[in-house]
């Protein structure tokens, strides 16, 4: 029996619902198990009102190879998930520039429709392509720490789809943990010495592990010509797919695009 002190003490009280911290757009992230970057940057570059991302963790090497990305192929669809089951996601991003080249853009996006059938796809190297087209630039020089054999694949990848790489350098490092750690002072100097070159239209910085994000605009005025990295493109794209279009150039030119 409620007594006369508990029913003074303790009320149920009224609410209503809004739309939620997402209400513009909700993003789904697939992480990898051994990226230190993605999240950091994103956090910034998707600090909007109404924009919401949530992430999920998937396993893989530390030691980047063809043969260790194309191991990811049967973690994607359970990685997408346990990203709010049950609740609206708008847009699902996988975070793996390599393996998205490796499996190729359409399985992984066959991977993620097994979990999330409505949701807009995208990948880091579909959202570079895309990226680098809205920005009318074609002819890019390419930065990434990957070994020659997976640059090679990358620069033929690019090429069979209108994205003509003209230059190419690499700190050809496999171990993603320690790929993490290149400052920004060696990414900055690599962007500036393959991007300088007259037939480069633009650079592309390839690894979700690489950082960029802080520095791009800086970069940019220092070079002349528009740069972007995976996690960078990847951001503007799933806002894009979002129905997000606000213009944001104190990210870079490809934000206000």
């Amino acid at each position: 029996m409620e007594t006369s002190e508990s029913a003074d003490t303790y009320v149920r009280l009224d609410f209503s619902l809004d739309g939620g911290i997402s209400h513009r757009a909700a993003i789904g992230l697939v992480v990898l198990a051994t990226d230190h970057t993605i999240e950091y940057e994103w956090r910034k570059l998707l600090a909007l009102d109404g924009v919401g991302f949530y992430e999920s963790r998937i396993a893989n090497s530390a030691e980047i190879t063809p043969e260790t990305l194309a191991q990811m192929d049967g973690l994607i669809a359970p990685g997408v998930e346990v990203i709010r089951p049950g609740e609206r996601l708008d847009v699902v991003a996988f975070g793996c520039t390599s393996a998205s080249m490796v499996l190729g853009e359409e399985k992984v996006f066959e991977r993620i429709k097994e979990a999330r059938p409505n949701a807009a796809c995208t990948t880091p190297i579909t959202a570079a392509r895309v990226g680098l087209n809205a920005l009318g630039t074609r002819r890019i020089a390419l930065l990434t720490p990957y070994v020659r054999r997976i640059n090679e694949s990358m620069r033929d990848y690019l090429g069979v789809r209108g994205i003509d790489v003209v230059r190419t350098g690499s700190f050809e490092h496999s171990d993603d943990n320690e790929v993490a750690r290149i400052d920004s002072a060696s990414v900055r100097q690599a962007v500036l010495s393959i991007g300088r070159h007259d037939a480069v239209d633009a650079v592309f910085v390839s690894c979700t592990s690489l950082r960029l994000a802080d520095d791009v605009v800086a970069i940019e005025q220092e070079l002349g010509k528009p740069v972007t990295s995976s996690n960078h493109a990847m951001a503007w794209h799933a806002l894009r797919l979002g129905g997000v279009n606000d213009s944001l150039p104190q990210f870079g030119r490809l934000f206000a695009v």
